[in-house]
């Protein structure tokens, strides 16, 4: 299974609004990301769909930088 079908699949969330906000960001965003950015959206797909709802209706800020900088992208492309 390539990367890509890999990420894919664990963007599917079993909820239509979370898939298609992740599956959009790896498919418009993902390429052209920096390694950095890369692993932090791989660290935002093994986070706990609870947690992850928390972060894309902004009802937590993420710990981490790097999460929060992906979440951030992932954000600004719903208003793009």
């Amino acid at each position: 299974m390539s990367e890509e079908s890999r990420l894919r699949w664990q963007c599917r969330r079993g909820m239509r609004e979370l898939d298609e906000l992740l599956v959009r960001y790896l498919e418009e965003s993902y390429a052209g990301d920096s390694e950095d950015d890369k692993a932090a959206f791989r660290a935002v797909l093994e986070l706990a769909d609870p947690e992850l709802n928390g972060y894309l209706l902004q009802r937590q800020i993420p710990s981490s930088e790097s999460i929060a900088r992906v979440i951030n992208r992932i954000l600004r492309r719903i208003q793009t």
